[in-house]
């Protein structure tokens, strides 16, 4: 009887090990940016946060966004200053490219997802919207600098508006 449960044991030990390892991990993020900016018309505030993991396409953020002043071009055309609640992922991106204001002389840059960067398509919701997008766009948050061409941090960038400085960890 001692050597079935010794042996009962040993295997719920490996057992729970082999089942620990055999997880993917996650990369958890948070991040707040005041401002972004740099296409012809408007500015958004957008923080939030969550989890995703490139290999197993697993993506779970979200968090809240603003417009500060109407945006009237791009996929959040339309937006007026004071409209905005939360956004959320739809889906995660291996990369994309990007420009912080749209000119034709801004060198396009590219975003890559991996365990300091996010890049991902999001739903952006406006009051009165319940649960039904208002907008689709392409977004990313990175811990470093995204566009050194710039001045200042350049770490996060919505499609259509631009980019921004934020705060942001990524663990």
């Amino acid at each position: 009887m001692k050597k079935i449960i010794t042996l009962l044991t040993t295997t719920l030990v490996f057992l729970s090990i082999s089942l620990a390892f055999g997880q993917e991990s996650r990369t958890g993020f948070g991040f707040d940016a005041q401002g972004i900016s740099g296409f012809p018309t408007g500015m958004a505030f957008l923080t939030g946060g969550g989890a995703y993991n490139l290999q197993n396409r697993f993506v779970k953020t979200g968090g809240a966004f603003r417009c500060l002043t109407d945006i009237n071009q791009g996929p959040l055309a339309g937006c007026k200053a004071g409209e905005g609640v939360r956004w959320d992922a739809v889906a995660l991106l291996d990369s994309f490219p990007f420009k912080c204001t749209g000119s034709a002389g801004e060198s396009l840059k590219t975003a890559v997802t991996d365990e300091d960067t996010i890049v991902m398509i999001a739903d952006f919701y406006r009051q009165g919207d319940g649960n039904d997008e208002s907008f689709t766009a392409r977004m990313f948050v990175s811990a470093v600098d995204e566009a050194p061409d710039f001045d200042g941090i350049q770490n996060v960038w919505i499609q259509g508006v631009g980019c921004g400085d934020a705060i942001a960890n990524f663990k």
